[in-house]
């Protein structure tokens, strides 16, 4: 095999070159392209992330967890979706986002860090991970190490795995259970996976988290019915759900939500009472 062959594709020349040279619009436009093929890559694994959603959200609902592990970006991108779900569904605990070298990799590299195929292993254990959790490793070249070492013992423990990547030849991608392999391709800048391997990880994340928590039951038609009420923005929301669910009036709905402290009960009582 050639070593471009080798290579992930997203480490491979694109069509894009002589990018100093391009227009500030140029570069807007091809960026805009490159964002809609990641679109279409991730639409291409539409039955396998439905498959995906389907199989976790059977192990969340009899308590199960959900690891993101990666490093870098990955590992960013993991935090990011696992950190949405307590306010956005209610949900403390359930996804945990994991990244190589620790909390303080979330703003700076940490160097080494995911080379250590044991570091992954380690955060597993600390929190104590088994056969009904998943372990959803993450990594666009499909070869990091913190990344594999932690799929690999997740497996020899039973616990369902799942591999994010945009490199349908790469590790990750034979050493998971079910992988998502988003074929992104090259990058506009020639190795950085922030760009069309990134966004196709936020959409796939997207996906795979929102489906397991409407699957769950955390969603009433489009609501998000068990959200944290924050700050006043989304006490306002909360207020307008009810009052939309109910056909209440906005202070009545509001003095709902005061009472009853979250959406879902306002309604429910209201549904009681009616």
């Amino acid at each position: 095999m050639s070593e471009s062959n080798r290579l992930s594709p997203t480490e491979r020349p694109g069509a894009w070159d002589a990018l100093e040279t391009m227009a500030p619009a140029e570069i807007a436009a091809a960026m805009a392209r490159c964002d809609r093929e990641a679109q279409a890559a991730v639409e291409a694994l539409g039955p396998a992330i439905a498959e995906a959603i389907a199989a976790v959200a059977e192990r969340v609902a009899e308590g199960g967890r959900v690891f993101y592990l990666g490093a870098g970006t990955s590992g960013r991108l993991g935090i990011l979706d696992a950190s949405e779900i307590p306010p956005t569904f209610g949900v403390e605990g359930t996804f945990i986002g994991l990244i190589a070298g620790g909390d303080g990799a979330i703003r700076k590299a940490v160097e080494g860090a995911e080379d250590d195929r044991l570091g992954g292993i380690r955060d597993l254990e600390s929190h104590r991970a088994s056969q009904g959790d998943v372990v959803v490793g993450i990594a666009a070249s499909g070869r990091t190490p913190y990344v594999l070492g932690a799929m690999d013992w997740a497996r020899k423990h039973g616990i369902l795995t799942l591999g994010i990547t945009s490199h349908p030849d790469g590790p990750l991608a034979r050493a998971v259970d079910r992988p998502l392999v988003a074929d992104t391709g090259p990058e506009f800048v020639t190795g950085s996976t922030r760009l069309k391997a990134g966004t196709a990880q936020k959409l796939i994340l997207n996906q795979l988290s929102t489906g397991v928590m409407i699957r769950c039951g955390h969603v009433r038609g489009n609501r998000m019915v068990d959200m944290q009420l924050a700050n006043e923005k989304l006490v306002d929301r909360g207020t307008r759900m009810i009052a939309e669910a109910t056909g209440l009036p906005m202070d009545r709905a509001r003095q709902l939500l005061t009472e009853h402290g979250s959406v879902r009960k306002a309604i429910d009582s209201f549904a009681d009472s009616d």
